[in-house]
């Protein structure tokens, strides 16, 4: 494990952050007014001169036995990091991303496992429903893996379904990948996700905001949220429901000045009412990675790109009228057994057959209950 060395300042970072009472916007306005977190740590009366301080924080900051308990919490907090190998970037450090320092409520540290510099890289975040469709993973993997191949840094939330996909999919790409937490830099969340946690911190950094054990509340996720967008050039929300947290990270990412992108799905999807209101509300349209590398004028590219034709899978020259009538009626997105019998007017002993043939040729997928996807070009 790498030694991990900590800038000068870190204590007192730390010590105003378990101050309580104090979030970010107050701890930044503060630094800003006297120069230092030391000089806040200092200042007692002073503080009422900045806006939005008033007797209570000056009260605060003159008691002495709270401060020293701060500090004590950021002692035991530094040991832990460098007992875990989890580096502390604040917000006067050299490696603090530029675009995260530019937004309202920029975090006041970062605990970072994996390599800090990944943060500065050019960023696209993508995002979405944690129950996705197959169509959805499929989308968020292909677009991940494409926009790393170009050198593209993909964030996104270590979450179940389109999060994971996009992870998994820079990954393929051999690229850098960020996931932001909303719980401590040591708590995995959620708990299957133990090796792409670790497979994302060995190629780009996991990240939060929140000290060591931290737990995964459920009102730290909106907070995280606006972590994602502040690293990134542009959002794209891949499938997301009405009520879903990635319109939440959409909005902010429209007020810190971000683009926003969205994929279209089925109209009879409620995963595809979010992507389609922002398209609604003039949104870019995402049907390859090479939309968003465009609209970001991101033109360095590892590799030549791997842009998907618009027409189907080749077919093997031996598949018969009835292979070819079943395969007609398949679409990427899941179609019941029931229904592909109707639409074919096929036995249903002959469906099966036929479509079991499909799958061993890899055409086809099998999905749980009796459902079939037609297989894309890869």
């Amino acid at each position: 494990m790498a030694v991990v060395v900590f800038s000068s300042s870190a204590r007192d970072w730390l010590t105003l952050t378990f101050l309580p009472g104090l979030g970010c916007g107050l701890i930044n306005r503060l630094v800003d007014a006297f120069g230092s977190p030391a000089a806040v740590l200092a200042a007692s009366g002073a503080v009422r001169r900045v806006r939005g301080c008033g007797p209570r924080l000056a009260d605060l900051l003159a008691d002495r036995d709270r401060i020293s308990r701060a500090r004590d919490r950021a002692d035991q907090t530094l040991a832990t990091l460098a007992r875990l190998g989890v580096s502390l970037v604040c917000r006067d450090d050299f490696a603090y991303p530029p675009l995260l320092r530019s937004i309202e409520e920029s975090p006041v540290v970062l605990y970072v496992r994996g390599d800090p510099a990944s943060l500065a890289g050019a960023g696209v975040a993508v995002i979405g429903s944690r129950a996705a469709t197959s169509y959805g993973r499929r989308c968020s993997f292909t677009l991940a893996r494409d926009l790393a191949d170009r050198g593209v840094t993909v964030v996104s939330g270590l979450a179940h379904g389109i999060d994971a996909a996009a992870h998994q999919g820079a990954l393929d790409g051999g690229g850098a990948t960020v996931g932001v937490l909303g719980c401590g830099i040591d708590v995995v969340y959620p708990r299957d996700h133990d090796r792409l946690y670790r497979e994302v911190a060995a190629s780009g950094a996991v990240i939060s905001e929140y000290p060591p054990g931290t737990r995964p509340d459920g009102f730290r996720f909106p907070a995280r949220n606006r972590i994602i967008a502040g690293l990134v050039m542009g959002v794209v929300v891949v499938e997301a429901t009405r009520r879903s947290g990635s319109l939440i990270t959409a909005r902010l990412a429209l007020d810190q000045g971000r683009e926003v992108f969205a994929v279209p799905g089925r109209i009879d999807s409620s995963r595809s009412v979010g992507p389609h209101r922002l398209l609604q509300q003039g949104a870019h349209l995402v049907q390859s990675a090479e939309d968003i590398v465009l609209e970001l004028g991101l033109v360095a590219s590892r590799h030549e790109e791997r842009i998907p034709d618009a027409g189907r899978k080749s077919l093997p020259v031996e598949l018969g009228e009835e292979e070819l009538r079943l395969l007609s009626v398949l679409e990427v997105y899941p179609s019941d057994i029931d229904s592909i019998i109707r639409a074919t007017g096929l036995a249903a002993q002959r469906v099966h057959g036929l479509l079991l043939g499909l799958e061993m040729a890899g055409l086809v997928r099998q999905l749980p209950g009796q459902r079939y996807e037609r297989l894309p070009d890869d």
